[in-house]
């Protein structure tokens, strides 16, 4: 009995503690996205004088009217909207054609393709004649130079490889004696049955697609084709607000820490959205492989 009192307080010990940890990296997250909201709500006065901790001071909406008064803004919103889902779209479109074949037995030197997947996880590409490709393809200061070059992400593809997997082969056989071909197959079988894996590494990839910035750097030189993240870092290292002529407020009483913290909200709440939507499928994606039959 003494030995089952002992597991059974260090088992609460190790609860209390653990939820302690949890608590407190989650308050490490929330906190600082709570510091931002209120700053984006809040006068300028009391931003400058860092009254603003976690609740509006002084409401105000002048900074979101800036926001959406500015066209590049929501030029460089549809575009990132733009390179998140079509961006998307080929990513789960190459990803899935390139795990199929890789997850079947019967294909001939799948082990060897999946070995130079993995190198990729190790060894990347130099910047240099990465450039030079993509500028021999016409791709340099085009949108396709963010969506193209990372079609398949080689950890996307070993999650969704292994979900394929797991499909009971005498499906596919039965699709094979009926007549259906391999791309019949993938579309009509394969990807149906695979919605959780799709979900996850989909919202792995429209999470990368929506944040590119580095690669709009690198390929973009037309500032029409600036995506959010790094229109985000234009206004973030500029200390000067353009008057628009259209606000009803005088934009050099207004606090430009306030319009970059509207800015990041903008920037950062469409992706968050698309979480709950998902989240089921997102759940039965993770657990891929974490239970054996």
């Amino acid at each position: 009995m003494a030995l089952i009192g002992r597991e059974h307080w260090s088992r609460k010990l190790f609860l209390i503690c653990n939820y302690l940890f949890l608590t407190g990296l989650s308050l490490s997250m929330l906190l600082p996205f709570l510091n931002v909201i209120a700053q984006s709500f809040s006068g300028a006065v009391a931003i400058d004088r860092g009254d603003v901790l976690f609740w509006p001071v002084d409401f105000t909406l002048n900074y979101y009217q800036y926001v959406f008064d500015d066209a590049s803004i929501w030029r460089a919103f549809g575009i990132t909207v733009y390179i998140t889902v079509v961006g998307t779209l080929i990513n789960l479109a190459a990803t899935s054609s390139l795990a199929y074949p890789l997850s079947r037995t019967e294909y001939v030197g799948r082990k060897y393709v999946l070995l130079f997947v993995l190198l990729t996880m190790i060894f990347t590409a130099p910047l240099i004649p990465q450039f030079i490709l993509m500028r021999e393809l016409d791709l340099v200061n085009t949108l396709w130079a963010l969506m193209i070059p990372t079609a398949i992400s080689a950890f996307n593809l070993i999650v969704l490889r292994s979900f394929f997997v797991q499909i009971p082969p005498e499906l596919i056989d039965s699709a094979r004696i009926d007549g259906c071909g391999e791309l019949r197959i993938l579309w009509s079988l394969v990807l149906p049955l695979s919605k959780p894996a799709l979900a996850t590494i989909g919202i792995f990839y429209s999470v990368t697609n929506w944040n590119k910035y580095m690669d709009a750097l690198y390929y973009l030189n037309d500032r029409k084709l600036y995506p959010l993240q790094v229109k985000l870092r234009e206004l973030l290292i500029n200390d000067d607000l353009v008057d628009t002529g259209n606000l009803p407020f005088d934009v050099s009483s207004q606090s430009v820490q306030g319009v970059q913290m509207a800015v990041i909200l903008v920037a950062t709440v469409p992706i968050i959205m698309l979480y709950p939507f998902l989240q089921r499928y997102f759940i039965k994606g993770m657990l891929i492989g974490s239970i054996k039959s």
